[in-house]
C-alpha cells in the first residue's frame, strides 16, 4: 500500500469510528506498561510510540513520570484526539504526524514501542524500510518492544490484510542489528468480547 493510501485509510478510520469499540482498543495498555517497567529505564529516557493512534499509552507514561515522550501516527486526527484528552499536559509530549516507514528526525530513542503497526506492513519494501528506520533511530543498547499478530492471530484488521508472525520469523527479521531478550504470545480481548492472539517481542540493539 502506498503511503498516501495508508494515510487516507487511517484518517478515515479515526474520523468515522468510535475507537473505544475498535478491536485494538485498550483502556489500560497493561502489557506494554509491564514490559517498559521491566526495562528499568531512566525517567528521562527518550521513548517513541509508533502508530500510537489515539491510545492511552502516552497518558500512562506521563503518570509514571517519563518526561521525554514522542507519539507518532500517520493520522493527524488520532493525534489531535490525544492532544484534546491531555489538555495542557499535551505540551509535555512531542507529536509527529508521519509514516513509520520513512519519518525523518534527528532524534534517536532509548525505546521504540510498537503495538500493532508492524503487522500492517505486508510489502517487503515497506518492511525493510521499517527495519532500516528502527535500526537508525534507536540508540546503541536501546530497546525495541514489538507487538504483532501471531500465527494464531487474525489475517485481517480494520479492513486491511495483515502479516502474521512467529517468534522465529520476527527474530530473524531484526537479527542483523538486534538481540532478542524475550518473546511471548497473549490473547487480547477486544471490546466485542472476541480474542486476538498477539506475539510480543523485546529486542536490544547491539
Amino acid at each position: 500500500m502506498e503511503k498516501s493510501e495508508r494515510k487516507k485509510h487511517w484518517e478515515t478510520v479515526f474520523q468515522t469510528k468510535d475507537t473505544t469499540k475498535a478491536s485494538w482498543f485498550q483502556p489500560i495498555p497493561e502489557t506494554s506498561l509491564n514490559l517498559i517497567d521491566k526495562l528499568k529505564l531512566a525517567k528521562t529516557a527518550k521513548i517513541i510510540d509508533v502508530g500510537s493512534g489515539d491510545s492511552y499509552l502516552g497518558n500512562f507514561l506521563l503518570k509514571k513520570g517519563y518526561s521525554n515522550i514522542t507519539l507518532l501516527d500517520i493520522s493527524e486526527k488520532a493525534l489531535d484526539t490525544i492532544k484534546k484528552r491531555l489538555s495542557d499536559k499535551a505540551e509535555k509530549i512531542t507529536f509527529l504526524a508521519d509514516d513509520v516507514t520513512d519519518f525523518s528526525t534527528s532524534d534517536t530513542y532509548d525505546l521504540w514501542h510498537d503495538r500493532a503497526v508492524f503487522h500492517f506492513l505486508t510489502d517487503e519494501t515497506d518492511i525493510q524500510k521499517y527495519v532500516n528506520n528502527v535500526s537508525d533511530k534507536i540508540t546503541s543498547g536501546g530497546f525495541l518492544i514489538l507487538g504483532t499478530f501471531s500465527n494464531n492471530g487474525p489475517d485481517m484488521c480494520s479492513g486491511l490484510k495483515v502479516q502474521q508472525y512467529s517468534e522465529n520469523q520476527l527474530t530473524k527479521i531484526f537479527s542483523t542489528r538486534f538481540e532478542k531478550i524475550e518473546c511471548f504470545t497473549e490473547n487480547h480481548q477486544t471490546p466485542s468480547g472476541s480474542g486476538q492472539n498477539f506475539l510480543f517481542c523485546v529486542f536490544r540493539k547491539t
